[in-house]
């Protein structure tokens, strides 16, 4: 499997916080549950940091279960969309956002008793 991640690097403007979360809610995770190929979408907001140098405000990691199911939702119409809606987003943030595609393994948690 394998998770892109968006990694908005910085902080909401002052006084944008309200406005920057509900457009998060109201345009851009409808946008981002319709990717073709998705299986998961996480909105990672920090809380706490060992790092006092990097502020993430905010991560959106989504799951999909190959490189070529990247690929096609990256060039679907629902990723123009997204990027357009995403727009208003970066009025309200002061810093840079990235982007990285880690393969990603899962194990089974050890049975209890």
């Amino acid at each position: 499997m394998y998770i892109r991640c968006a990694f908005f690097r910085g902080h909401v403007k002052p006084g944008c916080q309200e406005a920057f979360d509900s457009h998060i809610q109201e345009h851009l995770v409808t946008l981002w549950t319709r990717f073709p190929h998705v299986l998961e979408v996480r909105v990672l907001r920090e809380v706490e940091s060992d790092s006092a140098d990097t502020h993430l405000e905010m991560v959106l990691a989504m799951r999909f279960p190959s490189r070529e199911a990247i690929a096609e939702a990256l060039a679907s119409t629902t990723r123009y969309e997204s990027r357009e809606a995403s727009k208003r987003l970066f009025e309200l943030f002061d810093g840079d956002v990235f982007h990285t595609v880690f393969s990603a393994d899962q194990f089974p948690l050890p049975a209890e008793g």
